[in-house]
């Protein structure tokens, strides 16, 4: 049976009318149509991220007991199976499965070196689980949907696709819940979304988890917020986008693109935000004394990604956002992506997992976000593809951080094949910090950097 399937697979027909006339040698995607026109139809979509990566830690970092300065490391960024599909004119279908952050200490929360049992084969889970109906046949006017999702508010970058963005990797501040209360930016939610003439637009009443189920300890309750282990409360979100050329796909529920690499001409201004009553606490006049605080979290942002020569296929990327963030009195949370050390003998103030290429990723203040990138002229190299250049630089200005957090990313991609075989060179300079004993405010010391060379294949 499944050699049956994978043979219909690998000769199932396009939609797609530029690529429909294709032989099955040059197959770009494993679909199995549903119908004779393809309208109705079942895909597969394959990723894998490898990381290959020197980091300067951070002070204090140790590695399974003992003090590095600096770690080399090879890991897993992302590896993903995408199973989707327009199962007739109204009804899609759509589930991702796969791990992220896979490196040899397997990032996990509860990791230590005290003997305690572990298992490091436990980092698969579903991703994605939703299902969604399209109101008005044809048309994307609506579509309503519910499940396990990343249809998200604040931003582009919430909702990000990640097996073609521009840049090494994407500002995960923007995913402002993380692995905290929803499930690496998914949620139980339901939603609408849809695209009436120019605008896009999505709105969503998410069921976030408890930060207890995180599986990591909570921080207890103090001075600083932190989020609420008592109660429970829904998440309301929304995000407006207006396009002035071409709109963006909007075929899978959620996931925007980085980059069309030239393909379309996309100019868009968007508004986002994410609100949810009581989700915080913090001691107030006496440590019994227990306050809770909304989130409210909103931005807004410009996104250009088009072409600069049809002819030769040259094309430019850019996007500028201001994100502001109120997750309650000076909250603050380090985070280092695949963070390749376990521990340290300097903690910063109190919070956890400052170790290693962590820096303060997400607090109450604001942040401005912004990228450019330039893809030059298709096949550069011959038969060996092309090349994008690209700068990064996100600058938070938090209330319990003095001064500002800049995290800036220069890189190369080397798009051997489009998005599907790429190179990726990243370089990341990061500030790392003490906390004051007067005030409890983390100031600067120095900056550590971190170069990665990251392989995606994805079919």
């Amino acid at each position: 049976m499944f050699c049956c399937l994978g043979s219909q697979f690998a000769h199932a027909q396009t939609t797609d009318s530029s690529t429909s006339a294709k032989s099955t040698s040059d197959k770009t995607e494993l679909k199995y149509n549903l119908n004779e026109s393809g309208s109705h139809f079942f895909k597969a979509t394959f990723l894998n991220q490898t990381w290959l990566r020197f980091n300067q830690s951070n002070p204090g970092t140790t590695v399974v007991g003992d003090p590095k300065d600096n770690t080399f490391d090879i890991g897993l960024r992302r590896t993903r199976i995408q199973l989707f599909g327009q199962l007739n004119d109204r009804v899609l279908l759509y589930f991702q499965f796969g791990m992220n952050n896979f490196n040899f200490l397997n990032a996990s929360p509860g990791f230590n070196t005290t003997g305690t049992i572990s298992n490091r084969k436990i980092q698969a889970f579903f991703h994605d689980a939703v299902a969604e109906y399209l109101v008005f046949k044809d048309k994307d006017y609506l579509k309503i949907g519910g499940g396990l999702t990343i249809v998200n508010g604040l931003s582009r970058f919430t909702q990000p696709g990640v097996s073609n963005i521009m840049s090494m990797d994407v500002p995960v501040f923007a995913q402002a819940t993380v692995d905290q209360t929803d499930e690496f930016a998914r949620k139980l939610s339901i939603y609408a979304r849809g695209q009436v003439g120019p605008f896009d637009y999505r709105v969503a009443i998410s069921d976030p988890f408890p930060i207890q189920t995180n599986g990591a300890a909570p921080p207890a309750l103090g001075p600083n917020a932190s989020f609420a282990l008592k109660g429970h409360t829904k998440q309301f979100q929304g995000m407006l986008l207006y396009s002035f050329f071409d709109k963006e796909s909007n075929q899978t529920p959620g996931y925007m693109t980085g980059t069309y690499l030239g393909k379309k001409k996309i100019l868009n201004l968007e508004a986002g935000l994410i609100s949810q009553k009581k989700a915080v606490w913090y001691t107030g006049a006496t440590a019994s004394d227990t306050v809770y605080h909304p989130m409210n979290l909103w931005s807004v942002a410009a996104f250009l990604d088009m072409p600069t020569n049809t002819a030769n296929g040259t094309a430019i990327n850019a996007y500028l956002g201001y994100f502001n963030l109120d997750y309650g009195r000076n909250y603050l949370r380090y985070n280092g992506l695949m963070n390749p050390a376990s521990g340290t003998t300097q903690a910063v103030g109190g919070l956890g997992g400052t170790q290693g290429n962590a820096f303060p990723m997400f607090g109450t203040g604001s942040v401005i976000y912004s990228q450019v990138g330039y893809l030059f002229r298709q096949n550069l190299l011959g038969g060996n593809g092309t090349l994008m250049p690209y700068a990064q630089a996100q600058i938070g200005t938090y209330d319990r951080v003095n001064g500002s957090v800049g995290v800036y990313n220069v890189g190369l991609n080397w798009l051997i094949r489009g998005h599907n075989s790429k190179i990726t060179l990243d370089y990341q300079n990061r500030p790392y910090y003490i906390a004051l004993p007067a005030t409890g405010k983390l100031e600067e010391q120095g900056r550590r950097g971190q170069l990665v060379l990251q392989y995606q294949v994805f079919i």
